[in-house]
């Protein structure tokens, strides 16, 4: 029988690995952490961003030049995202016999959630939030995963991991572990999970050049949805990483004569078109990153103009498909009622734009975010997230078994919470 060194092993230190280490350390459990990415500490500039968004692995790209962006480092994406903490899809869920109810109350209830205060909220956010409601649409400002009191006005470094401590991140909770005695290894790559059997036993990982092994009880991957199902298809589990969403976005543009802005806050307002299969939100993103949007699309004429130029976000519910290679290439076309979603969202945000004053307006290229679907519940795993595999089990945003179309962060610290209560209860 195999020596088993920990009573958890976890793979990944995003939202859904992050809360079942903190949950399981919390109850004196034997946990270890390995992390593919470093933790250096958040310092928000470009080139700390830009080292781990590096093409082949924080970016892939697909078809079309589709740019698919992920956070590789000690809290994954969290450490990156703009901290909307969206309701999780509480009835699809469901579905699949899984009731996240008290889990998602919880999580309200320990976690900064709620919209941000006027004065965080940029002029750009405000006066698209203003068009929107005359003409109309149910514009309001969106809840954030925010500790309000560091949070700065004037501030874009949300888009670049926040420095101050002001945005919550999984991060906060993996350290949260570490401190409760879970052990953490980072720059390690797992490779493949080991088997006794039918029963999962440890990871062999690679650090530096060296592969090493280790033993746990019980084995959670949380490498996100495209680490995770590699990691399992290179366990023998050949049907993952196919048939996903990751949630498609373009940002519509437009300029105007009387804001002087462009450092604020991004996603603080917006709506969810239900019907229409879209969410729209302000989207003030940082200079370098404007830049490089407008120069995709040759719009060479605006260049300068980002403290002027508003900015809308359309992020849509895409339809399952495509495959993920074996070396975590990504391989997926949009459809065409994608596209049509889009364009649908970007004749809605040119009025908004037209209605706020704004002149030249434009769209970028595509862009996709937070891939999941790639490893289902209900398909490659049970209402327990548990594989076919004794004590193997996923937790992050590969596990979702419908496409959705909005930020998961909340479900993920959810699901994490349910997991760890289910694998406390189980030994």
């Amino acid at each position: 029988m195999t020596l088993l060194e920990y009573d958890a092993i976890i793979v990944g230190t995003g939202p859904g690995g992050a809360t079942v280490a903190r949950e399981l350390s919390k109850k004196k459990k034997k946990v270890l952490m390995i992390e593919r990415g470093s933790d250096p500490q958040i310092k928000g500039t470009y080139l700390q961003a830009a080292s781990m968004f590096m093409p082949g692995k924080g970016t892939l790209f697909t078809y079309g030049g589709l740019a698919m962006v992920r956070g590789i480092t000690m809290g994954g994406s969290s450490i990156f995202y703009y901290a909307t903490a969206f309701p999780p899809p509480v009835a699809m869920l469901k579905k699949y016999g899984i009731d996240i109810s008290k889990e998602v109350e919880e999580c309200k209830k320990e976690l900064p959630i709620a919209p941000l205060k006027d004065e965080l909220i940029g002029p750009m956010a405000k006066r698209i939030m203003q068009s929107a409601r005359e003409l109309g649409y149910p514009w309001d400002k969106l809840p954030k995963f925010v500790f309000q009191d560091k949070c700065r006005a004037n501030c874009d470094k949300c888009n670049l991991g926040c420095p101050y401590g002001a945005k919550f991140n999984a991060r906060m909770w993996a350290e949260e572990a570490v401190t409760n005695g879970a052990t953490l290894i980072v720059n390690a790559k797992v490779e493949k999970v080991l088997f006794d059997g039918k029963r999962a036993v440890g990871v062999e990982y690679t650090q530096g050049f060296k592969k090493q092994k280790v033993y746990g009880n019980d084995i959670i991957i949380a490498a996100g949805g495209i680490g995770s199902p590699i990691i399992l298809r290179n366990s023998g589990m050949k049907g993952a990483g196919f048939d996903y969403f990751f949630d498609p976005l373009i940002c519509v543009m437009g300029t105007v004569k009387d804001i002087k802005g462009g450092r604020e806050f991004p996603m603080a307002t917006g709506h969810q078109f239900v019907e229409d299969g879209y969410v729209m939100t302000d989207m003030t993103i940082p200079q370098l990153l404007y830049q490089a949007f407008t120069a995709e699309v040759f719009r060479f004429d605006r260049l300068f103009s980002h403290s002027r130029t508003l900015q809308i976000m359309i992020k849509e519910k895409d339809t399952l498909g495509g495959y993920l290679t074996d070396k975590e290439g990504v391989r997926k076309r949009l459809a065409f009622d994608d596209k049509k979603k889009l364009m649908h969202g970007y004749e809605r945000a040119k009025n908004i734009l037209k209605n706020a004053g704004a002149k030249h307006i434009y769209k970028s290229w595509y862009v996709a975010a937070h891939p999941g679907g790639t490893v289902k519940i209900g398909h490659l795993l049970d209402k327990n997230l548990q594989t076919e595999k004794e004590h193997l089990y996923v937790c992050d945003c590969s596990v979702i078994p419908e496409a959705w179309g909005l930020p998961p962060a909340l479900t993920l610290y959810s699901l994490g919470k349910r997991l760890a209560k289910h694998l406390a209860k189980s030994k």
